[in-house]
């Protein structure tokens, strides 16, 4: 089935007539996706509320409906600027394979505000189909069923609903098992029960009638109650979700709101006092440092000088006693060559060459700075000693003493920003009120829900214990062999039927988790997180497993990880179903992060089925994205939902936002 065309005429926020081409074609080529833009509050759901009125009328499941009477909402649907006597329509043109052909169907729903009741018209091709409208709730129960629409019109609300309950709603089970044609098998097994209720009545005499009257009047009763309990446990169930998200919520608020730093206000206070302590023994220990020798370290710069000055001054001493050293040999040598009768002028020139050298010596000693340390060998070794020592070591004792003082006190700083941001008492008593309230709530939500669910299981096990009583009426009192024979078949077909039902709902299921599987993995970016989807007999829920085969908890899973979830259930229900239905999505990604965002809009929009619509905020579906789904040949048509609020009317524009 394809939706071709949408006419919207004085509908919502939508004044005058607006036609919306929805054919999943560009340049005769198929392209799946037809994208609507638009901001909160620009008409966007009303479209799907339009697609939904088309095709259901009365039995539609409109957004904003709520409990409001079928005239009274169409009534509210009438564009607020359209005239008395101007009528409101919708027109949904339809092509769905009818006998091996393609036949297009016009639906066609008009009403006034002054009579709210709409009018239908069914058209195939130009010619007005009376008997088709009269039998239409039927005939669209065999192309769109009803109870399955929600599988396939829905939006990002619903799967976040979807995504945070355990288990599937009463609605969703029951369209799930529509889908997956397991409630044919329930239909049957009803039947077999009113076609063996008849058959009891035909054999009974008058007596025996009445008390198998009385029987299943009480059978009737209880399945009422059944149904009943089942609804008020369903009811149950929300307020527990509530009230868990409640005292989740207060939890959260007792802890940031500093309530749970009151409770440890003692704790806090001790640790502190503790810290303190110990930064005064740092800074005691800092005075005696100062006490010894390491204010010296001021005047390094100074003390380096010395160190030069002295060393310069040992070398001018050592000099001097060099030169008188030099004299005295030198004089010891003239006389030398004296006695070996050199030459007169050789003696001269040697004599003038030591006198010349002694007085470089003398001039290298007289141009040395002034000699006013005095200081000796063993006076600079100390000082070196202490220089190249000593006094790096108390800098570096200095240097650790003073990061663990600014450590502690830091410490110290961080434990009065937490004694700060604690609850005053007041406060804290406030907050663990509130706590203990919310608590209390739920330990009693948590009472009802058992008590309901206990007395559901009471009723059951009465109405099984009331069908036996059927059974053996039926097999001791009524003995007559014709419709004895249908009775007794009727409880072998159940029991076949029942065993039917099992391994049809197991194949199924066994081919649904596969769908699921798939689809979530292909949707996930951490494909190696999930291995296998399981899926319950019983109540539909969802199990997951790890590579390992080790169940991986369900909240374990981020926000936008759950909406996958729900989403890849909802593809795998559609690709199991076997039904080629257009799909419409409002309001598409919900909470998704980026990554996410990514592989819904490149894996899921483009395949989910022959035709999508999308209806998207401008941060949903954003420039980015729409370019990759352009580039992928993805999109058909384009339309942009521009709402102008002087006017309170939405006018609707080809193409998107960028």
């Amino acid at each position: 089935m394809i939706f071709r065309e949408l006419i919207l005429e004085n509908f919502g926020p939508y004044l005058g007539r607006h036609l919306i081409n929805l054919r999943p074609e560009k340049d005769e080529q198929s392209c799946p996706i037809i994208l609507f833009g638009g901001m909160n509050g620009g008409g966007k759901t009303t479209i799907m509320d339009a697609i939904r009125l088309a095709l259901y009328g009365q039995r539609a499941q409109c957004s904003t409906r709520g409990n409001l009477g079928y005239g009274e909402f169409l009534s509210q649907c009438v564009n607020n600027q359209t005239a008395q006597p101007e009528t409101t329509r919708i027109e949904l043109v339809i092509e769905h394979i009818r006998e091996g052909q393609w036949v297009d169907l016009r639906i066609v729903r008009t009403w006034t505000k002054k009579e709210p009741k709409d009018l239908l018209g069914i058209l195939e091709g130009d010619w007005p189909d009376t008997a088709l409208a009269n039998a239409w709730d039927e005939y669209i129960e065999t192309l769109l069923p009803l109870g399955i629409s929600n599988l396939f019109l829905f939006d990002g609300e619903q799967v976040k609903e979807l995504a945070e309950q355990e288990t599937p709603p009463q609605s969703v089970v029951e369209a799930i098992q529509a889908l997956l044609g397991l409630e044919l098998a329930e239909r049957l097994s009803t039947d077999l029960e009113v076609l063996v209720s008849r058959k009891r009545k035909a054999l009974a005499s008058g007596s025996q009638l009445a008390d198998l009257n009385k029987i299943e009047e009480h059978l009737q009763q209880d399945q009422q109650t059944e149904i009943a309990t089942k609804q008020e446990l369903e009811k149950l169930q929300i307020i527990l979700q509530k009230t868990q998200k409640n005292y989740q919520d207060s939890l959260n608020r007792f802890r940031i709101e500093g309530g749970k730093l009151a409770a440890e206000r003692s704790q806090l206070e001790a640790q502190k006092t503790e810290l303190e302590s110990n930064v005064e023994n740092q800074r005691d220990s800092l005075r005696q440092m100062a006490a010894g020798s390491l204010p010296l370290a001021l005047i390094t710069p100074l003390l380096e000088q010395a160190q030069k000055q002295a060393e310069e001054e040992l070398k001018v001493q050592k000099a001097k006693v060099t030169i008188e050293t030099i004299q005295q040999r030198d004089q010891r040598l003239l006389s030398f060559l004296e006695s070996l009768a050199i030459e007169e002028g050789n003696i001269q020139e040697i004599q003038t060459f030591l006198s010349r050298d002694n007085q470089e010596l003398n001039q290298a000693v007289i141009n040395s700075k002034l000699n006013f340390l005095g200081l000796e060998e063993e006076g600079l070794q100390s000082l070196n000693t202490f220089l190249e020592n000593e006094l790096p070591i108390e800098e570096k004792l200095l240097q650790q003493s003073v990061t663990k003082l600014q450590s502690l006190q830091e410490y110290i700083e961080s434990l009065e920003r937490q004694l700060a941001i604690a609850a005053s008492p007041e406060d804290y008593q406030k907050l663990e009120e509130a706590l203990k309230e919310s608590q209390q709530s739920l330990f009693q939500a948590k009472n009802n829900y058992e008590s309901a669910q206990k007395k559901l299981e009471d009723i059951q096990k009465n109405i099984s214990k009331i069908k036996k009583q059927l059974e053996h009426y039926s097999e001791q009192v009524l003995e007559r062999k014709n419709n004895q024979h249908v009775i007794e078949s009727v409880a072998k077909v159940q029991h076949t039927l029942k065993e039917f039902k099992e391994r049809l709902t197991l194949k199924k299921l066994n081919k649904l988790e596969r769908e699921v599987t798939e689809c979530f993995r292909y949707l996930l970016h951490k494909s190696n997180l999930i291995h296998r989807v399981s899926i319950n007999t019983q109540d539909y829920s969802l199990s997951l497993f790890d590579p390992l085969g080790i169940l991986v908890p369900k909240h374990r899973l981020s926000a936008g990880e759950k909406q996958l979830l729900s989403i890849s259930f909802l593809w795998g229900l559609a690709r199991v179903s076997g039904r080629n239905l257009p799909i419409a999505i409002d309001t598409p990604l919900g909470r998704l992060d980026s990554s996410h965002r990514t592989n819904l809009v490149e894996r899921y929009f483009p395949t989910a089925s022959h035709q999508v619509i999308l209806l998207s905020t401008d941060t949903e579906i954003t420039e980015e994205q729409v370019q990759r789904l352009r580039q992928q040949g993805a999109i058909a048509k384009e339309y942009l939902l521009r709402y102008n609020s002087t006017d309170r009317c939405t006018s609707i524009e080809s193409g998107y936002f960028w």
